[in-house]
């Protein structure tokens, strides 16, 4: 195992989210607490020291499962992170009551690392109203030694991140995005990095495999990455690409098996960044696969002056494109939509065809509105 230096602190650079914990008959939250140990056992064995759990994860179990785990070693062994859950809207009033619950169900007195867990569109207001005390709260858990690090975690686009950074900026200590070889321009995590060394901030990476759709590509694009690092798994490409990235300290990955686990920490045994030409590869892979569904949308904004109906049509064609490439089971665009005015959604598309006669790129977007509201349902 590796380490990055982080404000006199080796950390490991390989995390382990506690997201997709080993269950019991599929029960997200019956959490397999023998397995659990096992994995941190060996974790802590060879050599991973951080962790990663929050309030909502596995419904609610992942804190005390990993406060059980972590409870047999010695609390200056690992450093452990927790969120407080402002995902939810009705949580934004209750820091005082879930940020000591949150101690002690992860069995400590302090957080190493402590997040705002997910901002995005939704909640940036709520989270920057001084009505709820939020970031007053969690400045003075620091100042009487409770938080070591204050953080934030983004899923939400460029501006909103703008937005969080203009506020608060300044007390935070680092910033978790989702970032990989496919997002780096798909999702524009590139122009976030950017932001966040303007700011000083350093990295951490959630969603380094995108919830396991970049552990298995199509054979002509493996075969590709064969050729150029025989020995190198798909897996370990998308680490390796992370490791090229400087401003990221730590990469959580969310093992949940001893198998992966033991996998992840090999590639992590060694720091072999991957070099701009195997980047531009990667790249190139990348704009291939998302190519496939993704409109061509440049946001010219032309299509919004001739909306009857006032939608935010490059707004709603970015996220479409998300949605569209991650499937059912993709939460990023049904979340940034929750920030949507009603009267405002692809479904309010009367198909009138207005935005597509001054559309440069010939997007067909009454098609692209119906497809997603449809996929919405």
């Amino acid at each position: 195992m590796f380490y990055k230096e982080f404000r006199g602190l080796q950390l490991s650079a390989l995390g382990m989210g506690c997201m997709r914990l080993p269950v019991i008959d599929g029960d997200d939250k019956k959490i397999d607490q023998p397995a659990v140990e096992e994995m941190v056992d060996w974790a802590m064995a060879n050599g991973i020291n951080y962790y990663d759990t929050a309030w909502g994860y596995h419904g609610g179990t992942s804190e005390t499962a990993m406060g059980k785990a972590l409870a047999k070693h010695p609390r200056e062994s690992f450093y452990l992170a927790d969120k407080f859950p402002g995902y939810n809207l009705n949580n934004m009033d209750k820091v005082e009551e879930i940020f000591p619950e949150q101690l002690r169900k992860c069995g400590v007195d302090y957080f190493d690392f402590y997040l705002f867990h997910n901002v995005c569109d939704m909640n940036v207001d709520a989270y920057l109203d001084p009505k709820y005390g939020i970031m007053d709260y969690l400045k003075k858990q620091k100042e009487e030694g409770r938080i070591r690090f204050l953080g934030f975690s983004i899923h939400g686009d460029l501006e909103c991140t703008k937005k969080f950074l203009d506020a608060y900026g300044k007390e935070m200590d680092f910033c978790q995005i989702q970032l990989n070889w496919l997002d780096y321009h798909f999702q524009k995590a590139c122009d976030k990095l950017e932001l966040l060394k303007e700011w000083n901030i350093p990295v951490w990476v959630m969603e380094p495999l995108r919830g396991g759709k970049l552990a298995k590509l199509e054979p002509a694009y493996e075969a590709r990455l064969k050729e150029v690092r025989p020995k190198e798994s798909v897996v370990g490409w998308a680490f390796r690409f992370l490791q090229s990235v400087d401003s990221v300290v730590v990469t959580l990955s969310g093992m949940s098996d001893f198998e992966q686990l033991k996998q992840n920490a090999a590639t992590y045994g060694e720091n072999k960044p991957t070099s701009d030409v195997e980047n531009g590869i990667l790249f190139d892979i990348a704009e291939k696969m998302t190519s496939k569904i993704a409109v061509p949308c440049t946001a010219c904004r032309y299509c919004v002056d001739h909306c009857p109906q006032g939608l935010d049509i490059p707004h709603l064609l970015n996220l479409y494109n998300e949605h569209a490439f991650t499937g059912e089971s993709g939460f990023i665009a049904p979340m940034a939509l929750r920030a949507v005015d009603g009267d405002k959604q692809p479904s309010s598309c009367i198909g009138c065809g207005a935005c597509e006669q001054v559309c440069p790129q010939k997007i067909k977007i009454s098609e692209a509105m119906a497809d997603f509201a449809e996929k919405l349902k």
